[in-house]
């Protein structure tokens, strides 16, 4: 159960979220080892999905995930599927 986030923007053919990576806070809880959210990447953008287990940890990788987005486009769209 969570809650889930499409981050939709024209992905340019050359991206590399190796960098990505290196921004987004640890996704593991180190209190309870659950996962606090998970994301994926995709061809029209990002995935996201917040357990609900640690909401500041999990809103800090979904803004990272959107500044990433709006670096890339003018335009984002953010939808909860």
């Amino acid at each position: 159960m969570g809650i889930e986030y499409s981050i939709q923007f024209l992905v340019p053919e050359n991206f590399n979220s190796s960098a990505l990576l290196n921004k987004l806070p640890s996704p593991i809880s180190h209190v309870s080892t659950l996962k606090i959210y998970e994301y994926a990447f995709g061809p029209d953008g990002f995935y996201s999905i917040d357990h609900l287990v640690n909401r500041e940890l999990a809103s800090l990788a979904l803004r990272v995930l959107i500044d990433e987005a709006l670096s890339h486009s003018v335009t984002v769209q953010i939808v909860e599927p």
